[in-house]
């Protein structure tokens, strides 16, 4: 049964300052995703956060100070001189597919969400906006942070951020897997498969461990380079990524080579049961052998048959090649709230909810600046 005792937040300046009792809650937490694992969110704050001094926690704990959730964000201060409005925001960016507070089992959301909208409240004079995403739209969690963050006084916006495409495996084999597929599908792979391997010229690895992980990582990022992705704008948080997952046991890094050369790279994350399709690349050189085709049947053969896992998830995004491989989906949504006791934040509300404010926002700064201060 949920469990019902009073909550409230404690303000912790970054994970080291957590007291050891959240290792149960993170353990807990990452059985839903990789992306709330405190691994994740390590190297996320070592490799992506500016300044890792502005990294805040809020831990939800009862009365007694037992820890039942957090929720990991980042404070950006008012720049100086500048309308630009101060923002406290989830620990989370575009290298993040799944955001949320992580949370104890055995505990009600609508309470954790309660305590987190209050304790970010009675910071509410340190930021003019709050920001949470990207959060399962069908989690119970989310309509429970909406509804608590426009009580304690938010004016709250919600917005769509990414479909997610996914497959439940359902527990078949590869081969029947392959046989759902579309008509399409299930000949070009064996075709592609059969012609590559003929050739002679290819040679596919598969990295798990941290031997041979850094030379992996380089070849992948020359295929990376190489193709038509954007250049990463934090290199090292994919490095320090493969690295944690394969000191846990979920690093799938699948390599074709041609000819000796790294030719296509995908990342996999294999965490709990479900497989996730993390980074794919290919050099474009390659690509009317279909050689990203072949190497993701290849993962998924693995993943499949011998990972054994329940769900195959290709993440962010509704590319029409995810659809050809999944089956299901579901969307991704993001929360902003504006502070209606701010300037900046009254000017952010009227820039983004329109006309229908404009009449509010003017009698409101009218009412403020003839209101002593408080």
């Amino acid at each position: 049964m949920p469990r019902h005792e009073p909550l409230g937040t404690v303000l912790y300046s970054g994970f080291d300052s957590l007291p050891e009792a959240y290792q149960d809650v993170f353990q807990d937490g990452a059985t839903t995703s990789f992306f709330l694992s405190l691994d994740w969110f390590k190297n996320y704050v070592a490799t992506v956060v500016p300044d890792p001094q502005r990294t805040r926690i809020y831990g939800v704990e009862t009365d007694e100070g037992l820890p039942v959730a957090l929720l990991p964000m980042l404070w950006t201060p008012r720049p100086y001189r500048s309308l630009s409005p101060a923002r406290i925001e989830g620990l989370s960016n575009y290298y993040s597919c799944y955001f949320s507070p992580v949370l104890a089992s055995g505990w009600e959301g609508p309470g954790i969400a309660h305590a987190l909208a209050a304790g970010l409240w009675s910071c509410r004079q340190q930021w003019d906006v709050v920001s949470l995403q990207p959060l399962d739209r069908d989690s119970p969690i989310y309509a429970d942070l909406v509804r608590a963050l426009r009580d304690v006084g938010l004016k709250i916006q919600t917005y769509f951020c990414f479909g997610n495409w996914y497959l439940p495996v359902a527990g078949r084999g590869y081969p029947e897997y392959l046989e759902s597929l579309s008509s399409v599908l299930r000949k070009n792979i064996p075709y592609n498969i059969r012609r590559l391997e003929k050739s002679g010229r290819a040679r596919m690895e598969m990295v798990v461990q941290e031997a041979g992980l850094e030379s992996a990582l380089d070849d992948y990022e020359k295929v990376y380079n190489s193709s038509w992705k954007i250049p990463e704008p934090f290199p090292q948080f994919v490095r320090g990524l493969a690295r944690m997952a394969a000191r846990n046991g979920w690093l799938r890094l699948g390599l074709i080579y041609m000819d000796g050369e790294p030719a296509a790279a995908q990342i996999w994350i294999v965490h709990k049961g479900v497989a996730s399709i993390y980074k794919i690349a290919y050099d474009e050189r390659y690509a009317k052998l279909s050689i990203g085709t072949v190497l993701t049947a290849k993962l998924m053969q693995h993943v499949i048959d011998v990972d054994r896992v329940k769900v195959v998830d290709y993440l962010s995004g509704d590319d029409d090649y995810k659809r050809t491989w999944m089956s299901h989906r579901r969307e991704f949504w993001g929360i902003t709230g504006f502070n209606p006791r701010s300037l900046r934040g009254l000017a952010q509300i009227a820039r983004h909810q329109g006309g229908r404010f404009g009449k509010q926002l003017v009698e409101r700064i009218s009412r403020w600046w003839t209101t002593p201060s408080r």
